[in-house]
């Protein structure tokens, strides 16, 4: 069980003096206490994070527990999961024929939230490029992370021995492994992973891996709306994603559309008449690679 309380400075400093000061300080917390069945720490925000069997009576102490919104919740994530330090990730580029696979695992802690939804971070597809350059440089400088930036040559090696769901939670485990690291020994509350196969068919694919990361593991699709972390994830991720867009169009000479539709297999198709090779620019398993060479015969 997990409840976040906002409190005034001067309540702040009242639950300093009354808790024991018997744990590390976590980065942004004035005090740490682990009390009989509840943790407790409070950050320089204001907000005070209970944890265990007794958190939500402990917090009653100070305040009203009010739960989260209910579009920002759901049955099976621990309370006010909104408000919880979260690490979550995020995948972009599945979906387009041109430039990498590119997946970001990003550490919000609870004093960065609110700082984070003011900066306008939320879903990267609603946004525009030069917002997503802009805010992940502000999640960079706030936020542990980590990305994997799958060029299309590698995609298209690894492809041949896994399928891309597979790929995917290879890439998810990876970053999230990295940001774990990155944190030690500070743990999230939980992990909020964009769901994009069943959890029971995510850690299948895992099976045989050397570290696969399960404890306090969550799946959301539409992850951003349950915690910005995982919006944050998809932002930075989308950065990563453009600066390859970007040196591969310089490469090629050419302006490479995202999407698999029509345009795209026209670009392709001209790439090729360039003598550029395609596994450098294109994950050739999609059904354009097929379409290109039979409109090149023509």
């Amino acid at each position: 069980m997990s409840v976040v309380l906002k409190v005034s400075a001067e309540q702040l400093q009242q639950m300093a003096a009354t808790y024991p000061a018997n744990r590390k300080l976590p980065t942004g917390a004035v005090f740490a206490s682990k009390i009989t069945n509840v943790t407790i720490t409070g950050y320089k925000s204001g907000k005070v994070l209970f944890q265990g069997k007794l958190a939500e009576a402990e917090a009653a102490r100070w305040g009203t527990v009010t739960p989260a919104p209910a579009t920002k919740t759901a049955s099976d994530l621990p309370a006010n999961f909104a408000q919880l330090a979260v690490l979550g990730s995020d995948e972009v580029g599945t979906g387009s024929y041109f430039g990498p696979l590119t997946t970001a695992a990003v550490f919000v802690p609870t004093e960065q939230i609110d700082a984070l939804a003011q900066l306008g971070v939320k879903d990267s597809k609603q946004l525009s490029d030069p917002t997503i350059s802009q805010l992940a440089k502000e999640i960079a400088a706030r936020c542990p992370y980590h990305v994997l930036d799958l060029a299309p040559h590698d995609y298209n090696r690894l492809i041949n021995q896994y399928n891309q769901a597979q790929l995917k939670a290879l890439c998810h485990n990876f970053v999230l492994q990295r940001v774990l690291a990155k944190i030690a020994p500070v743990k999230p509350a939980a992990i909020l992973i964009d769901q994009f196969v069943q959890p029971a068919t995510y850690f299948k694919y895992l099976a045989g891996q050397p570290t696969i990361i399960n404890n306090q593991v969550y799946f959301k699709e539409k992850g951003e709306s349950y915690h910005v972390a995982v919006a944050a994830a998809s932002i930075v991720a989308r950065a990563y994603s453009l600066q390859t867009m970007a040196r591969l169009a310089d490469e090629a000479g050419l302006s490479l559309p995202i999407g698999a539709g029509q345009a795209v297999d026209n670009v392709a198709v001209k790439l090729v008449q360039k003598g550029l090779e395609l596994d450098h620019f294109a994950k050739l398993h999609f059904a354009n690679t097929k379409k290109v060479y039979a409109q090149l015969r023509k």
